[in-house]
């Protein structure tokens, strides 16, 4: 669906998230979201979600020839995508081992990508230098919104697209991350990544440097052979549970699984014999003015 772009509370929000994030420290913040994400083995969860980036790949409409950025890569689900179509593309994260991943796919299939570490906040390109930055659910972790923001704008031509898939507040991953924060809390003042899956925070970030904005939500379906399974695989790969299980005690550990396990099976529509719940995320595709 389009949006309205409605920027005219851009300011005041700017100038209320400022005066929350005055004594944060985002650089100890981001130096613990690098071990996190190089923990586990985040390429045997991303792997899963590669027809995400495909579907980003035609939503943004990425053509043969085009300068395409993807930004927190991870192990290159976008990236890929972008060069099935024949574009030329950057593959950018923090965690190098993630890029290694991503560019031992790319090996397999045989196709031409550049890897490169880059912080999604500070991306080491010229002004415009990108027909297209895409980001699947990776630009959303960062830690300052309107920094990241402010990047992917920087970095895109214009007339240029930004397409981005961001999970949703009210879906799986949603629930998942408020599940984990109530044995784990987060740091304090920093904002939570699936704030990037709303409507209304998307125009707030791009809306006053944007010709259009579009917004689609779709679902994603994790489908594991049980809720036990899914807790297994994600306990030991994926970085944010990971860490989680790592911080607490047995007793802890034991009561996040008891509600992991209770949101699962809340939401699984996989039936008494496997586990398939979806997950909504926001499709996002913004034309730079």
């Amino acid at each position: 669906m389009g949006l309205e772009l409605n920027v005219g509370t851009t300011a005041a929000s700017a100038t209320a998230s400022t005066a929350i994030h005055a004594n944060v420290d985002f650089n100890a913040i981001k130096q613990r979201q690098q071990a996190t994400w190089a923990s586990g083995n985040y390429a045997i969860i991303g792997t899963t979600l590669q027809m995400v980036g495909e579907s980003l790949a035609e939503a943004v409409d990425v053509r043969a020839g085009e300068r395409v950025l993807d930004v927190a890569a991870g192990n290159g689900n976008a990236t890929l995508a972008a060069a099935r179509r024949f574009a030329r593309v950057t593959s950018t994260d923090y965690v190098p081992h993630l890029l290694d991943k991503g560019a031992v796919r790319a090996q397999a299939e045989g196709l031409d990508v550049h890897f490169q570490v880059a912080d999604a906040e500070a991306l080491p390109f010229e002004d415009g230098s990108f027909d297209v930055v895409l980001s699947t659910f990776g630009a959303m972790f960062a830690p300052e919104h309107g920094r990241a923001a402010r990047e992917l704008i920087r970095v895109v031509r214009r007339g240029g697209r930004i397409g981005m898939a961001n999970w949703t507040p009210e879906g799986f991953i949603g629930q998942l991350f408020r599940t984990i924060a109530a044995h784990v809390p987060p740091p304090a003042g920093v904002q939570s990544p699936v704030l990037w899956g709303s409507e209304p925070r998307i125009v707030e970030l791009f809306g006053a440097v944007a010709m259009d904005v579009r917004c689609v939500r779709h679902h994603f379906n994790f489908r594991y052979r049980s809720a036990a399974h899914w807790i297994e695989v994600f306990r030991t790969f994926y970085g944010p549970t990971h860490k989680a299980y790592t911080a607490l005690d047995p007793a802890g550990q034991a009561r996040l699984t008891d509600d992991l396990t209770a949101l699962l099976e809340r939401l699984n529509v996989g039936g008494p014999n496997s586990l398939v719940v979806p997950s909504e995320y926001l499709e996002v595709v913004i034309t730079r003015k």
